[in-house]
């Protein structure tokens, strides 16, 4: 049975690989800082597994993290010049190739649909071929390792230490706030651990008049929008404004359709993430990769459309869902 752990320790080797590969170059002025807080992630990956059957501490991973936070914080990474393929041999590769340059990209989520739904019920020998719970995400971990032998394959390259390479300038460019969406959807647990949600819903109640579904809807609307936006993950935002709003008030007092409720509040803290420079995967990130001299400019493209959108994910959930 291919377990999940594998997958995550495969994450593992492959960032203290590039942490290793920080440490020696020498072009980043702060290459002591920057394979630090790759290489302490990477071993989280692997130690988690000990962990997570109880027979090793969490205490390090704590201390790991707050590590890690003080590297960032303090601006002791930075960024080197990997040895990649140059400007005119990408172009040049890229004119060759032409969309086929798409194949290992679009591998990756083909793979992990054919392992999340085909080879979910495949079992050998009684055990099945993934670990049950498991699929989605071995199957992203397959489709990724199947996307980078196509690549090399495709691009005639036989040094495993290029993509490496790639992939360590890919995470220097993006820094620490490749990790925000991780650290803030575990805030998002805690919030609703800590009964969050249940103040919030207290609140609300004493504010909201009674039997005003359409405030409430708005309240719940805009609630996930902003939590989303502090947040920046609709799904960290969701168990809290879903407690306080969404399932007491408009589903069970308003007798709304729960799937109905439930979608377009999701929909509605997206909204947020689209305004804030919190969800760094979709704003920060590509910003970073696309070197743009305004890292908020992809924030202030999509002011606009977040407003409007969340405006008809307020008129659709008072029309067909309450």
């Amino acid at each position: 049975m291919i377990k999940a752990e594998w997958f995550y320790w495969l994450v593992g080797g492959v960032l203290l690989a590039m942490s290793a590969q920080m440490l020696a170059d020498r072009t980043n002025p702060r290459r002591l800082g920057t394979a630090a807080f790759w290489g302490l992630l990477g071993a989280g990956f692997c130690y988690g597994t000990w962990v997570a059957d109880g027979s090793a501490p969490p205490e390090p991973l704590g201390a790991a993290v707050l590590v890690m936070a003080c590297l960032a914080g303090f601006g002791l990474t930075g960024r080197g010049t990997p040895r990649t393929a140059g400007p005119e041999r990408r172009a040049a590769g890229a004119r060759r190739h032409g969309n086929a340059l798409f194949v290992p990209a679009l591998a990756v989520p083909a793979v992990a649909l054919v392992c999340a739904v085909g080879l979910k019920r495949l079992s050998v020998g009684g055990q099945p071929v993934l670990q049950k719970g498991s699929e989605t995400v071995l199957g992203l971990g397959v489709g990724a390792v199947v996307a980078l032998v196509l690549g090399m394959v495709m691009l005639r390259e036989r040094r495993l230490s290029v993509p490496l390479h790639a992939g360590r300038s890919m995470l220097e460019s993006a820094g620490w706030a490749m990790l925000l969406p991780q650290m803030l959807a575990t805030l998002g647990a805690i919030f609703a651990d800590a009964g969050v949600g249940k103040q919030v819903g207290r609140l609300t109640a004493a504010v909201l008049p009674e039997g005003s579904v359409f405030l409430a809807v708005v309240v719940y609307c805009c609630g996930m929008f902003l939590f989303t936006a502090v947040m920046g993950n609709g799904f960290a935002a969701f168990p809290v404004m879903t407690a306080a709003v969404g399932w007491p008030v408009l589903v069970e007092q308003a007798h709304g359709n729960a799937a109905a409720v439930l979608a377009v509040g999701m929909l509605a803290g997206f909204c947020g993430a689209l305004v804030t420079p919190m969800a760094a995967n979709y704003n920060l990130i590509p910003a970073a990769l696309l070197e743009l001299t305004d890292q908020y400019g992809p924030i202030k493209a999509q002011l606009p459309t977040a407003f409007v959108l969340l405006g008809c994910n307020i008129g659709i959930m008072s029309v067909f869902a309450v």
